[in-house]
């Protein structure tokens, strides 16, 4: 694979959340403990209310260890909340405790959560989930991912590096066509 053939195509194993048959999907490649990816969660978040049925978002990981301590645990988290049904939910209290991504605070989310917590922390323990994050990470490497967020819409990649209307245009264009 090389930068021009883009991300693989959305299948079960993915994180959807929108219409999983919209005409738009947008696939995140992007990080916990990053800044510009909190700041981009809400924002695509609402480009799903607002084409609401016509766009879909797809989150996969790229957490950038070198820059952030905790980025490949809190993805091994969200793994395990998925694992109990609860990702989109471990999504959003990673972005919103992004200080906070150490181990023990983990368990704390998964807890409030109502994750079964046991099980919870076996698997982050025994890093059941770090070669699907493993496999995110490296299809990213493959097509040219190197930031956080990196997004796509549809396929071709949308440079947000100037903001994140890059990412509403390329969405209008082609849920409004």
């Amino acid at each position: 694979m090389n930068p021009s053939d883009g991300p693989r195509p959305v299948s079960a194993t993915d994180h959807v959340r929108g219409a999983h048959d919209a005409a738009v999907t947008i696939i995140e490649y992007g990080d916990f403990e990053c800044p510009r990816c909190k700041q981009a969660a809400p924002a695509a978040l609402l480009l799903i209310k607002r084409f609401h049925g016509h766009v879909r978002l797809v989150f996969r990981h790229f957490p950038l260890e070198e820059v952030h301590a905790n980025a490949l645990i809190a993805a091994e988290a969200s793994e395990a909340a998925a694992a109990q049904g609860r990702f989109w939910e471990m999504h959003d209290q990673l972005f919103d405790n992004q200080s906070h991504l150490q181990r023990a605070h983990l368990q704390q989310l998964a807890k409030a959560l109502g994750l079964d917590v046991r099980r919870f922390s076996k698997e982050l323990n025994d890093h059941v989930h770090t070669p699907r994050v493993c496999e995110n990470v490296a299809e990213g490497r493959r097509i040219g991912v190197r930031a956080t967020p990196t997004f796509y819409v549809n396929g071709t990649l949308c440079d947000v590096s100037f903001g994140l209307e890059q990412l509403e245009h390329a969405v209008e264009k082609v849920a409004i066509a």
